[in-house]
């Protein structure tokens, strides 16, 4: 097992109320990844919540082969690590195939693998093998009781340091709907929960574009409305793409927060999760009431 690892899954898994998963969907450059790093990270210092700093270096699962996908592997890690040492952040970043493990493990803290990858087991080995802590998003055609032989997948290639994240659920076409319930079950994974809350809010292949063809559309003001319920229920962490300009974001616009936001939204939501009783199971007495 990898100390450092081990050490962060702690202090992660007492964090509260919750730790915060946060970046721009994509690294765009080095000059704007640096810069969101600076400004998320000064946000959450403030209000003293633990920070894991997101970006991913490919998107490999876009919805149209003409989508913008990022620097790549060599280049994106190359960033990200430099991201790492100027900040001291924690890195979170997604992997498409086992051999990129290996790699990405030397940089990344936390070794994401998307929704659509949550059962491969190949891929879920690999990523478990470097030590780190796993993040495993539940697939959009999942039940939350997936979730927990994931999990044990990483477990049984002897790595403990897993977590399971939330990111709706397929309804029809073009849209994903958020069951708070699966805040509840995913626990029965017995490692901490995570809610994207902005992924959450894509609409799959939902946006037509000019000269043919589609890509993800999105609910960006239902984000809050996500989050509140996230906390509320009672979630270990959140996750969130930030972007200072989303309209001009070349993936996933739709569905990432405005920086400007992003402190106003956070204040609300630990408000929220230091009143509720959410991480704990509620005792229901069914034995007669009588007055």
């Amino acid at each position: 097992m990898d100390s450092s690892a081990t050490a962060l899954y702690n202090h992660l898994k007492e964090a509260k109320p919750f730790f915060v998963l946060a970046g721009p969907n994509v690294i765009e450059s080095e000059e704007h990844i640096l810069h969101m790093a600076k400004q998320i990270k000064a946000v959450t210092t403030k209000l003293g919540l633990p920070l894991v700093f997101k970006s991913s270096f490919d998107k490999a699962n876009r919805t149209s082969s003409k989508s913008f996908r990022g620097p790549g592997l060599a280049e994106g890690l190359k960033i990200l690590e430099k991201v790492k040492v100027t900040y001291d952040l924690p890195i979170v970043t997604d992997v498409h195939e086992a051999s990129q493990c290996e790699a990405v493990g030397r940089v990344a803290d936390i070794i994401q693998i998307p929704a659509f990858l949550c059962r491969q087991t190949d891929l879920l080995v690999a990523a478990a093998k470097t030590g780190k802590i796993i993040n495993i998003k539940k697939g959009q055609f999942c039940a939350p009781s997936v979730m927990t032989n994931s999990a044990e997948k990483v477990r049984l290639a002897g790595n403990q340091n897993v977590m399971v994240c939330e990111r709706g659920t397929m309804f029809g076409y073009n849209d994903l709907i958020v069951d708070p319930r699966n805040f509840e079950w995913m626990r029965d994974a017995n490692c901490p929960v995570v809610a994207d809350i902005t992924h959450a809010l894509q609409q799959p292949a939902g946006k037509k574009l000019e000269g043919g063809g589609v890509a993800s559309g999105g609910l960006r003001e239902l984000i809050p409305c996500i989050a509140r319920t996230a906390v509320a229920v009672g979630v270990d962490g959140l996750f969130m793409e930030v972007h200072d300009d989303p309209l001009s974001a070349p993936v996933d616009g739709p569905t990432q927060w405005p920086l400007r936001h992003f402190e106003e939204l956070l204040e609300e939501l630990m408000a929220i999760a230091r009143v509720t009783k959410g991480k704990q199971q509620f005792k229901i007495d069914l034995t007669p009431f009588r007055e």
